[in-house]
């Protein structure tokens, strides 16, 4: 399963309408489940982004399609990027602990 972390900002469009920001979050939960992606969670936030949303798909096409349709709506824009468990992690940093292999010297 392939984890996303999306920051969501409103448009003009979406800040105009921000009452039905939870029924719009809901309808992608449904949109999303389709396509094989699951929202994880969803938060509105202040400061700099308006809202972070956590996604696990089958693929990073399902996600990132998912995220496109959102987008294609036009209440939000998304800034989103590959999230990492503990597990992953070490297995993407396993081979810095190993040495490389000693290449021969032919000539």
């Amino acid at each position: 399963m392939f984890r996303y972390v999306s920051l969501l900002k409103f448009t003009e469009h979406g800040a105009r309408e921000m009452e039905k920001s939870p029924r719009r979050a809901a309808g992608f939960v449904e949109l999303a489940a389709p396509m094989g992606v699951m929202v994880e969670s969803q938060w509105w936030t202040t400061g700099a982004y308006d809202g972070v949303l956590i996604l696990t798909g089958r693929s990073e096409e399902a996600v990132l399609g998912a995220l496109s349709k959102l987008a294609a709506h036009g209440y939000v824009r998304t800034e989103s990027m590959r999230a990492f468990s503990a597990r992953e992690m070490l297995a993407i940093t396993d081979h810095l602990r190993r040495p490389e292999p000693k290449r021969s010297s032919r000539k």
